[in-house]
């Protein structure tokens, strides 16, 4: 049941950055808007924090995650460190699309790890 719940707090902490740049088409209209750009960064933390306290089986079956970019993105956010935008850019454009994908495989695969009895 942990890795369904951690998996699903990855999952909707994603989806709410997908909808939450829908409608912009480059990376200076995210940055240029300071409300969105709290909000993703939020949910960006969010993502991270929960990646870096995934159990250690479910991080075992997720290597193919880019876990050294999602370890830099979450000390920026932690710390406020700055400059941070790159890593930002890189976090909504690769980070968030490839780990979805990766979570969502990986549901497919072992749908027995995401079940609420397990």
């Amino acid at each position: 049941m942990l890795h369904r719940m951690q998996c699903d707090i990855v999952r909707m902490a994603g989806e709410k950055i997908r909808s939450l740049l829908a409608e912009m088409q480059t990376e200076d209209e995210l940055f240029s808007s300071e409300a969105t750009l709290h909000a993703v960064e939020a949910q960006l933390l969010v993502m991270s924090q929960t990646l870096a306290h995934l159990a250690p089986e479910l991080h075992a079956r997720l290597h193919r995650i880019d876990w050294q970019g999602w370890g830099q993105l979450h000390h920026l956010l932690e710390t406020d460190g700055q400059p941070r935008r790159e890593a930002v850019w890189y976090g909504v454009r690769a980070l968030v699309p490839a780990t979805l994908e990766l979570v969502a495989d990986l549901r497919k695969r072992e749908p027995a790890w995401f079940g609420i009895d397990y």
